[in-house]
């Protein structure tokens, strides 16, 4: 059983189609794959109607034609994206009010054609709701049963532990888990995801709080760069042109020569046996590409060698 990687299905339903997805989703089951990462905005801006869903519908119909499978996966999926006027976002986002939570679950579970996730979480913060409502609701839902852990994504450390302190004073179990941008290679300051996604990179004060409470898990969305890390045809992003790349890449490379892959699978290696480890989210187009994410999560990585990436600033 693999439980230290996840399989990105954003783009099933949209640019990748049923057979190509279905595929995908059956060769992942059977390398012992366990989490499968959507939400329910997956993909709006790749359909033409301009709203989401696609992703968990594709997945409801693979789950319905897998008799079984529902109980050897665990969903994880999204709310707070998904626009509310095609066309216009992120100011139309849905937000994260309980009325937007409660319709989204609800819309969640039906598309997925389950009574339960096991993983759900706040897509992004909403500033026009108060933070204790979003915490409630969310509150709500887990004790229905109707999710059994819930996460947040591109959230601010402050607001993190906000939330969780309300959680706790609700007596509720609150986020125990945060899903931000992570790889290797790190962005100049300053830089980074967008401004959707402001608090979406994973910054020093992040891994230091995660240091210190072991009970949250680390995710990790966008960890190859989208196949920056290996093909010449796509650069990487300017934030990443400073003089720290060039020592990380060669420090990449020597490893990648000593254990006889390639940056891919040293760069998962180093993810998911780090302090913290994290859980590398994967989107994959291919059998082959999925694959090479299963190797890498499962190649284990010498103290001298990760000592020497670690160094490598």
């Amino acid at each position: 059983m693999i439980e230290n990687l996840a399989l990105g299905a954003m783009l099933f339903g949209t640019a990748l189609d049923e057979r190509r997805s279905f595929e995908l989703l059956d060769r992942f089951v059977g390398a012992g794959g366990v989490w499968i990462d959507t939400a329910n905005c997956y993909a709006f801006w790749a359909d033409p109607t301009g709203f989401g869903g696609q992703s968990e519908t594709l997945l409801g119909r693979w789950l319905a034609r897998r008799p079984g499978v529902r109980d050897r996966v665990r969903i994880s999926t999204k709310v707070g994206c998904e626009p509310t006027v095609a066309g216009r976002f992120p100011e139309s986002a849905e937000g994260l009010s309980a009325g937007a939570i409660r319709k989204g679950i609800e819309a969640s579970l039906r598309r997925l054609g389950t009574d339960h996730v096991e993983l759900y979480w706040a897509h992004k913060p909403d500033p026009d709701t108060p933070l204790e409502e979003t915490v409630a609701a969310f509150g709500e839902l887990l004790s229905a049963g109707t999710v059994g852990r819930l996460g947040c994504s591109n959230y601010p450390v402050w607001q993190v532990e906000r939330a969780r302190r309300m959680a706790r004073a609700h007596g509720t179990a609150g986020f125990t888990a945060v899903q931000q941008h992570h790889t290797y290679l790190q962005p100049r300051p300053g830089t980074g995801p967008s401004v959707v996604h402001r608090f979406g990179a994973v910054t020093d004060e992040v891994l230091h709080y995660l240091e210190h409470h072991p009970d949250l898990e680390l995710w990790a969305y966008t960890p190859l760069l989208s196949g920056r890390y290996t093909r010449a045809d796509k650069p990487l992003p300017t934030e990443y042109d400073h003089p720290g790349t060039a020592r990380r890449l060669a420090v990449l490379d020597e490893v990648a020569t000593e254990t006889g892959t390639n940056r891919n699978r040293v760069v998962l290696a180093w993810l998911t046996g780090g302090n913290p480890a994290a859980t590398p989210i994967v989107g994959v187009s291919s059998v082959r590409q999925l694959d090479e994410a299963v190797a890498g999560v499962s190649l284990k990585l010498e103290a001298g060698q990760r000592e020497r990436l670690d160094a490598a600033l």
